[in-house]
């Protein structure tokens, strides 16, 4: 009998829509012979499978035709809340159901860039200087800013993604409008120092059996940053395998590997790093990363050789 497979997309941030497409990706790539692959959507409190069919919260079942339909497992591809923070794996702990990444602990530290970083640079991992902003306190002086962190700097939400409300600031006078369009991602804010050198991005997982680090991918953006322009309508290269030495990319994969276990990991993560001269520099860490046919994690499959349908039966088939 095949096992009933849930695709949760959609969630409640900015993301909801690349969400989506993650889901279609993930559904045109699962093996349909051996899965029978349902897309739900949560928008709010209002889940639902893709046709309309709500969902009961009781059970994470539907019902359709008078037929009670219920799953073995959920792969989310919510980038955002509830998906990627730890509070939609709460729940699937709550009701017994096995899922295909992380758990609550290591989905809420990964959510939160800045606790995560920081958190990481106790095991030896070069992270920008940064400061945290909340809502509702008192905001440094933008002159105090720059002579923190230098210009230009980076001010971005810190429990957002996708790059919605992030600003490359060059001069004292954007700061304070740069923060404002963060904080309408959520209620903190990182301002981090800009770090020079080559973006890359390493995938990683993990199985009972197997280590697997895909091939690096370079991140050339036509942008002043890798922004939404650049991510989702074309304005960057994307350089698959990254043309660095060999060295430096055993070091990513190596390294990306250890954060994995570091952080508790489980399934497919993604690693975005900036390599400044010899030195690695951590950017950031995503524990749901976008599953779209041209997303870094189904190139990355692509060049190493292998099939993500495999690949993705590997991270099913681990958690039974």
């Amino acid at each position: 009998m095949k096992r009933k497979i849930a695709i949760i997309a959609g969630g409640d941030s900015s993301e909801h829509e690349v969400s989506l497409r993650s889901a279609a990706g993930l559904y045109s790539f699962m093996d349909k012979d051996r899965y029978d692959v349902t897309i739900v959507v949560f928008d709010g409190k209002n889940w639902h499978t893709e046709d309309g069919e709500p969902i009961d919260k009781n059970d994470f079942s539907f019902t359709r035709a008078g037929v009670k339909h219920t799953f073995d497992f959920a792969y989310i591809t919510i980038h955002g809340t509830p998906g990627e923070n730890g509070i939609l794996q709460g729940y699937l702990d709550m009701i017994g159901m096995p899922y295909s990444c992380c758990g609550v602990l290591a989905a809420a530290l990964t959510f939160n860039k800045y606790a995560c970083n920081h958190y990481l640079s106790y095991f030896g991992f070069h992270i920008a200087n940064s400061l945290m902003l909340r809502a509702g306190q008192k905001l440094p002086n933008a002159p105090k800013i720059a002579e923190t962190l230098g210009l230009p700097c980076f001010i971005k939400s810190n429990v957002g993604g996708s790059s919605f409300g992030c600003t490359k600031v060059k001069t004292v006078e954007d700061i304070y409008p740069a923060i404002e369009r963060a904080f309408q991602e959520g209620d903190e804010v990182i301002c981090e120092s800009f770090m020079q050198g080559t973006e890359v991005t390493c995938g990683v997982y993990k199985t009972k059996n197997k280590a697997v680090a895909f091939p690096i991918t370079e991140v050339v953006t036509h942008n002043e940053f890798f922004d939404y322009d650049a991510k989702y309508k074309g304005q960057v290269d994307e350089i698959t395998p990254a043309r660095i030495p060999d060295a430096i990319r055993d070091k990513i994969q190596a390294e990306t590997l250890r954060l994995y276990d570091i952080i508790g990991a489980q399934g497919i993560i993604r690693v975005d790093w900036i390599i400044t001269g010899d030195k690695l520099n951590l950017l950031e860490v995503n524990t749901t990363p976008g599953m779209t046919p041209t997303s870094f994690i189904p190139q990355q499959v692509r060049a190493a050789g292998l099939d993500i349908k495999d690949v993705l039966t590997d991270i099913i088939e681990n958690k039974f």
